[in-house]
């Protein structure tokens, strides 16, 4: 009885080890093609949330909206997210930015979703119809941004930040249909669900489409994966889990999507531009090297990434 009671006290001693609570931040845009950032996020407000409920009660998820890439990565580069889903050419630039030292990719998540949009009346047919135009994107540097601009450097058009043969003005997305709608943008180089919104709501019609472009991918800090390595292992095995159901399970998928997204924009979603978009992305958690390495020659060739360095430690996984 002695023994019994000593080894009680003993136990009583030793305190209990705790599991660590982590706030867990995502960045993501309010675009079709981050449709799993949206659903995340979205059953993150309805109190059900996917991650949450694979990553277990000691993590919190908070989640951010940007409207592009480089500001997302001004975010990783100042602490303010952990992870997020980005254009792949600003996850690019921010890793050559840092020497490699704060970013890496960990999985693919969507892979076309953007197009050139001109007015549907007809009055640009031709590349060569381009000239003295006023084309939007939705932020310099950003993935659309460089597109946009690689294709019009091989149409023999020059370009530069304040003007050109083409005038290139970076645009939040939400400004570009209005600006398009009131003739103050001639085209608009964008991504869903803004492709369709410029088609179904001011009459756009699809110039060029980037079918099998790489358009989303998952992107992680440095910092934050040294930190809690198992955490992010948890968080990508996640995603792929959702990027699979995704694509098992169409129907229910966009009906997810079209609701986050409503709640974001605070109106209805319409269930044909869901519907439309939905038609022209891939959702893959599979992305290469050697689909970066492409990008990289198409941002040199307009005047990013001149310092460039080696991708290798970008797919590593490791900090």
């Amino acid at each position: 009885m002695k023994r019994f009671f000593f080894l009680f006290l003993f136990a009583a001693s030793i305190p209990l080890v705790r599991a660590e609570k982590v706030t867990l931040r995502v960045g993501y845009f309010p675009n079709i093609t981050h449709a799993q950032g949206v659903i995340g996020s979205h059953s993150t407000r309805e109190k059900h949330g996917w991650f949450e409920q694979r990553l277990g009660p000691d993590v919190t998820i908070q989640w951010y909206p940007f409207n592009a890439g480089p500001s997302a990565m001004e975010a990783i580069f100042a602490g303010s997210i952990d992870l997020t889903y980005v254009g792949p050419n600003p996850a690019l630039n921010a890793y050559i930015r840092s020497q490699g030292d704060e970013i890496r990719v960990l999985a693919g998540a969507a892979l076309g979703g953007a197009a050139l949009v001109v007015p549907g009346d007809g009055r640009i047919t031709q590349p060569g119809q381009f000239k003295g135009l006023r084309l939007g994107t939705p932020q310099l540097g950003n993935t659309q941004d460089v597109a946009a601009r690689a294709w019009l450097k091989q149409q023999g058009y020059k370009t530069t930040l304040t003007g050109g043969d083409v005038l290139v003005l970076p645009t939040a997305n939400p400004d570009q249909l209005a600006l398009f709608q009131q003739g103050k943008l001639d085209a608009v180089w964008t991504v869903e669900p803004w492709v369709s919104r410029l088609e179904l709501e001011a009459n756009g019609r699809i110039f060029l489409e980037q079918k099998d472009a790489v358009t989303t991918v998952l992107v992680g800090s440095v910092k934050f994966l040294q930190a809690h390595p198992d955490l992010v292992a948890k968080f990508t095995a996640a995603h792929r889990e959702l990027t699979a159901w995704l694509n098992e399970h169409p129907d229910e998928a966009r009906a997810q999507v079209r609701a986050g997204l409503s709640a974001e924009m605070k109106r209805e979603m319409s269930a044909a531009i869901v519907t439309s978009a939905w038609g022209r992305l891939k959702f893959s958690d599979q992305v290469t090297q050697k689909q970066f390495e492409a990008l990289v020659t198409e941002a040199q060739s307009v005047g990013f990434l001149r310092n460039v360095i080696s991708l290798d430690r970008m797919f590593s996984g490791q900090p």
